[in-house]
């Protein structure tokens, strides 16, 4: 895509060089203690993927980095700024996992909508381009999104919050509902913001992928964290050749052959 596409990337005086630092965070819901002391060190420019089953405490992570929940105790930075600060979250671009675009926007008034969130204006022919990135028909972008598949609203998501400019994108299973074309093209406009300057925070169920793309990994189980560091370092660590059954065994499961049925 030519350079005349690239999305300009806030860029702010920043203190250090980490983007998102958490220290002995606990977190929960009421009385429920859901994150159990979490230390966490996003740096700038970096991909971090965050990984761990269902219920596993990354939901009330990202929700507490967000200044969406208050922290039982511990720190929550971004930037060397409070995490709560409406100047530190205009910084932050976020794609929840259950997306849902208000049903009576078109695509590109979604778009439009989102990115005046962040004083920001996309040109048509900016929506057009990045469609085609990601297998999007752009005529589509006129149509409500009430029409569109799970798939498809999906990239539309990602396109909306990587042309918000922000420097830290913080994505909640950006692959759930692509096929494997559409998987590919999304790492691909990833990886062009990462070298536009962004910073990636993700959580992904499927291993591989992080494996592919992510400079670091934190693995979250049980509101603990179990391991913090390469993707090759978690595979060497467990003596295992993927991330998915390195995974495994750090959080300790062990498969099980069922018998035949009669």
């Amino acid at each position: 895509m030519s350079d005349s596409l690239s999305v300009p990337v806030n860029h702010v005086e920043s203190p250090g060089s980490s983007a998102i630092c958490v220290s002995a965070l606990k977190s929960g819901y009421g009385r429920k203690e859901v994150l159990h002391g979490i230390d966490l060190t996003v740096s700038e420019n970096q991909f971090y993927g965050l990984i761990g089953v269902n219920g596993a405490g990354k939901t009330t992570l990202v929700k507490t980095i967000l200044g969406l929940k208050d922290p039982i105790s511990g720190d929550v930075r971004v930037f060397g700024q409070d995490c709560k600060l409406s100047r530190t979250r205009a910084d932050i671009a976020y794609l929840p996992e259950r997306f849902d675009p208000p049903w009576f926007l078109s695509g590109g008034e979604f778009i439009d909508f989102v990115a005046s969130l962040y004083n920001r204006k996309v040109a048509a022919d900016v929506k057009s381009a990045y469609c085609d990135m990601v297998a999007l028909d752009p005529n589509v972008l006129t149509q409500r999104v009430q029409t569109y598949s799970k798939g498809m609203r999906q990239k539309l998501g990602l396109i909306a919050t990587i042309l918000t400019g922000c420097r830290i994108l913080i994505l909640d299973e950006p692959m759930s509902g692509l096929d494997p074309l559409a998987r590919s093209l999304v790492k691909a406009l990833l990886i062009r913001a990462k070298e536009e300057g962004r910073t990636i925070l993700l959580s992904s169920h499927i291993l591989a992928d992080l494996d592919e793309i992510c400079d670091r990994v934190s693995v979250i189980h049980g509101g603990n964290s179990l391991f913090v560091g390469t993707p090759a370092d978690m595979r060497a660590q467990a003596q295992e050749d993927s991330l998915e059954k390195a995974f495994l065994k750090i959080i300790g499961f062990e498969p099980r052959v069922l018998g035949k049925i009669a």
